[in-house]
């Protein structure tokens, strides 16, 4: 057995070129890279705009953005389920169209599709279940429940709409992005302009995420390529989303601070959509420098494997959270950024310092629930059909699968 300082090394070394011949050689790393880019892009968006403060023995959620709303611009950084619906939807039409030239029936290739995406929400719901319970048996307030069960249950509704997107995969291939564009168009202009009930606005939560599904099943088809496309939709979407901030009043945060009266994304709204073309525009022109960054093995490795378990980070990233938060309280009572009021630049530092802690605690969540998101494919299931990441075309949404990757 080899000891001595250069094993870590030695591992890392093996685990690249691991990767490396687990790769197709003509894969598009730049999708992986936006995949990846989206889900670190709302985990450290709730880190950072999420607090949970006690008040008389109940705790409750609070926000920076609510009593710093000059922080706003964070939200544009971090807001980033455009990018991540971009993705899904050229993965999902370029997939389900190999499925297609294999003789694979749509039900199979949806059940192929979806369980990946909802094996590791079986896991979270059983374990909050259980959390739930105890914490009722032990006495704690319903109103603390309420706020810790929302916090982990809430992230599910896109599980649920990207589920219903990729279910309507094959009716969406071909349907322009200015259609379901025009829906939240009329549904705001209904809400915003003639008082219709704020129920509605509900219609915009598949509508408006199905303008960038639209966009990425585009250009599984071969269009949206140009440079010009993505100029076009960066300029266009960052100037329409400015002009209805400034002049029609639409919020400047693009995620829902507590206690306004309107939220861009809980139903989102016409900034929300057009906030998100200006990024969807970023993501066509940056895949190109992507691809070129991605040739060196280890920042390749590194996304590869952030997208082999893009679902657990993503389901467990506000437990982790939650346990650094209750630990602390535990141990220390009151600490500042972590369950002090977001109230001003103290709390902000306090609170990026705390960041790599709840990396640390979610690394635990990882290596206790990721195989939840991974099964072995076989070579050919009862149906006929290839396994995803098996057939002719490699599934880009499984950048390398578990069989032939370590669960490092």
């Amino acid at each position: 057995m080899t000891t001595g300082p250069s094993t870590p090394r030695a591992a890392a070394a093996a685990l690249v070129r691991r990767v490396q011949a687990a790769t197709p050689p003509g894969r598009d790393r730049a999708t992986d890279a936006l995949r990846a880019f989206a889900i670190l892009g709302v985990v450290l968006g709730h880190w950072l705009v999420t607090a949970l403060i006690t008040d008389s023995g109940t705790l409750h959620g609070a926000s920076p953005l609510q009593r710093m709303p000059q922080l706003a611009p964070i939200s544009w950084l971090f807001q980033t389920l455009a990018v991540f619906f971009l993705v899904g939807g050229e993965v999902a039409a370029r997939s389900h169209a190999a499925a297609r030239a294999r003789g694979t029936a749509h039900h199979h290739w949806l059940h192929a599709r979806l369980g990946r995406l909802f094996r590791p929400v079986a896991a979270v719901l059983a374990v909050w279940t259980v959390a739930t319970a105890a914490m009722l048996a032990a006495g704690v307030g319903l109103d603390t429940v309420h706020t810790l069960a929302k916090l982990v249950l809430s992230p599910l509704w896109f599980l649920l709409v990207f589920a219903a997107l990729t279910a309507a995969t094959p009716l969406i291939a071909r349907l322009h992005p200015a259609w379901p564009c025009a829906v939240v168009v009329l549904v705001d202009a209904l809400r915003f302009g003639l008082d219709a009930p704020g129920w509605l606005g509900w219609l915009n939560l598949p509508a408006g995420w199905l303008v960038p599904y639209c966009l990425g099943a585009a250009r599984a088809r071969g269009a949206a390529h140009r440079r010009t496309t993505g100029w076009a939709l960066l300029l266009g979407g960052a100037t329409a989303t400015a002009a209805l901030v400034l002049c029609a009043g639409y919020p400047a945060s693009m995620v829902g601070v507590p206690g306004a009266a309107v939220s861009n994304l809980n139903p989102p709204t016409l900034a929300a959509v057009t906030f998100g073309l200006a990024q969807c525009g970023a993501a066509l022109l940056l895949r190109a420098p992507l691809n070129r960054a991605l040739r060196r093995p280890g920042a390749w490795t590194a996304v590869a494997l952030l997208n082999l378990s893009a679902m657990t980070v993503y389901l467990w990233h506000q437990t982790a959270m939650m346990a650094v938060t209750a630990t602390g309280w535990f141990l220390a009572g009151p600490l500042p950024g972590l369950h002090t009021l977001p109230d001003g630049p103290a709390w902000i530092l306090a609170r990026l310092a705390w960041l790599p802690v709840f990396a640390g605690a979610l690394l635990v969540c990882w290596a206790a629930f990721a195989a939840y998101e991974h099964r072995r494919p076989r070579a050919r299931d009862r149906h006929g059909a290839e396994p995803e990441g098996t057939g002719p075309v490699a599934d880009e949404g499984n950048p390398a699968r578990p069989a032939v990757l370590p669960h490092a």
